[in-house]
C-alpha cells in the first residue's frame, strides 16, 4: 500500500521484549529510492540516543496503533553501532551496522534489495554456523581506503528542496509517498502554490528524477513546467489508489512500475548456496 512518509513519523518501535522509541526521520538512497533505515529516538531509555532500524528487521506495522514491530531485542538495539545524526550515514557505518545484525547488503545486486524486490530476511538461515561464529562480525574499518559514493540522506533534509524542470523551477518537495511492502519511495509530493497562480499539489514519480543536488538543494526532472502544471492534482486526504497512478502515468505517457515483473525474493541461505 502507498502511504505518506509522515505516517511513519512518531510511530512507536516495539521489540520482542518491549518498547524501543519512536521514529523521527527516514533515510533513503537517491539512486534506487529505497527506504533504508528508520531513525529512532530512544528517549530516556538510552539517554536520547538515536538508533537505526532497517526494514530487514520489521515483522509488521500496526497502522491502527501506529506501532512498528521488529524482530529485535532491546539488548541488541542497546549494543548496536552508535549513530552520529549530525553527519551523513557513511558506507563504513552501514557495513558495521549490517554486519552487527548479520543482515545482507542491499547494494551491488540487480534489484532494490540486492537480489530481492523487498526486504525479505530469514534470521534462522542467517544464523552463523559454529565455525562462522568464531569470526568477529564487526569489520575492521580502513578510513583511508576509497569506498563507493554514498547516496543516503534523510527525508527531513530533502523536504523543501526546489523542483527544477528543463525550463525552470516549478515548486518544492513537501512530502514523500512510499510503498510499505517494498519499502521504496514511489513519489515526491510537490507543492506548486508559491510558484504560479492557482498552484496545486502534484506527485512526481521518483523514476522521473534525474538528479538530487545536495549542495544546491534541488531535485531535477526532465519534465517541463507546463506538463507539471497540467498534471492530475493530488489530494493527500485520499489514499493513493492504483486508478490515480494509472491516470498519472498515462498523462505523462510513462509505463507504471507495477507492469514490470518482480523478481522473487531470495533468503541469505539461497544467496550463500549460489
Amino acid at each position: 500500500m502507498l502511504r505518506s512518509i509522515k505516517d511513519l513519523h512518531g510511530c512507536g518501535i516495539r521489540a520482542s521484549d518491549g518498547e524501543i522509541g519512536s521514529i523521527n526521520q527516514v533515510y533513503f538512497d537517491d539512486e534506487a529510492w529505497g527506504v533504508r533505515y528508520l531513525v529512532v529516538d530512544t528517549g530516556n531509555w538510552l539517554h536520547d540516543r538515536q538508533v537505526l532500524i532497517s526494514p530487514y528487521s520489521l515483522k509488521h506495522v500496526d497502522w491502527s496503533s501506529n506501532t512498528v514491530h521488529v524482530n529485535l531485542t532491546r539488548q541488541q538495539v542497546r549494543e548496536s553501532p552508535t549513530l552520529d545524526t549530525h553527519q551523513p550515514v557513511s558506507r563504513q557505518h552501514e557495513i558495521e551496522y549490517l554486519r552487527y545484525y548479520n543482515y545482507p547488503t542491499y547494494w551491488g545486486g540487480p534489484n532494490l534489495w540486492g537480489m530481492g524486490a523487498w526486504p525479505a530476511f530469514d534470521p534462522v538461515a542467517a544464523d552463523p554456523t559454529p565455525s562462522e561464529a568464531a569470526v568477529p562480525v564487526r569489520p575492521t574499518l580502513h578510513t583511508n581506503r576509497a569506498l563507493p559514493d554514498v547516496h543516503l540522506r534523510s527525508t527531513d533534509e530533502v523536504r523543501g528542496y526546489q523542483i527544477e524542470t528543463i525550463d525552470g523551477t516549478i515548486g518544492h518537495v513537501s512530502d514523500f509517498i512510499f510503498d510499505d511492502r517494498a519499502w521504496v519511495l514511489r513519489y515526491l509530493k510537490v507543492d506548486t502554490h508559491n510558484w504560479w497562480p492557482g498552484g496545486k499539489e502534484v506527485l512526481i514519480a521518483t523514476r522521473w528524477i534525474e538528479l538530487v543536488d545536495w549542495f544546491a538543494a534541488t531535485v531535477s526532472t526532465p519534465l517541463t513546467r507546463d506538463m507539471i502544471r497540467r498534471s492530475p492534482a493530488y489530494d493527500d486526504s485520499i489514499p493513493v489508489h492504483r486508478s490515480y497512478e494509472v491516470a498519472l502515468h498515462e498523462f505523462y505517457n510513462r509505463e507504471g512500475y507495477w507492469s514490470e515483473p518482480e523478481p522473487l525474493p531470495q533468503t541469505p541461505r539461497q544467496l550463500r548456496d549460489e
